[in-house]
């Protein structure tokens, strides 16, 4: 399946790419849109096909991709990516929060939500339970 923005598009809403960036795009570009096809097949969507009804609809999944394609470029592969670092001296502390423990892609919710691919979930929950007299007589 084609993915849903190319190379010329992450230059044009993002930034020109460096020619190491260009190959590692290429493919996060299809493991991207793959992934959004996926997170659409969970909540019963076909995305490819929101796309093609709706030309505006693709535009907004075309920036999405782009999006996380960036992100996920921004993101140090020699290192793991620190997002907050303390440090001390002469008590020997230090510690540090990882932007993605492990590494990897993500797709955030505010993207999904983007997408209108947000599953809300609702239900009741009885909190009194009727006790039932005798035939059947609710107390």
């Amino acid at each position: 399946m084609k993915p849903f923005a190319t190379i010329g598009d992450i230059e044009t809403l993002w930034r020109p790419l460096r020619p190491a960036e260009t190959t590692r795009a290429e493919s996060l570009l299809t493991v991207v849109s793959d992934s959004l096809r996926e997170e659409a097949n969970k909540v019963g969507k076909d995305l490819d096909n929101m796309v093609t009804e709706r030309p505006t609809y693709a535009t907004v999944v075309q920036s999405v991709t782009v999006d996380v394609v960036a992100r996920t470029l921004m993101t140090s592969t020699d290192q793991e990516p620190i997002t907050q670092k303390t440090e001390s001296a002469l008590g020997y502390s230090w510690s540090g929060s990882y932007l993605i423990p492990g590494g990897g892609l993500f797709i955030k919710n505010t993207e999904l939500s983007r997408l209108g691919l947000r599953r809300q979930r609702y239900g009741v929950i009885d909190l009194y339970d009727q006790n039932k007299r005798d035939d059947n007589y609710p107390c």
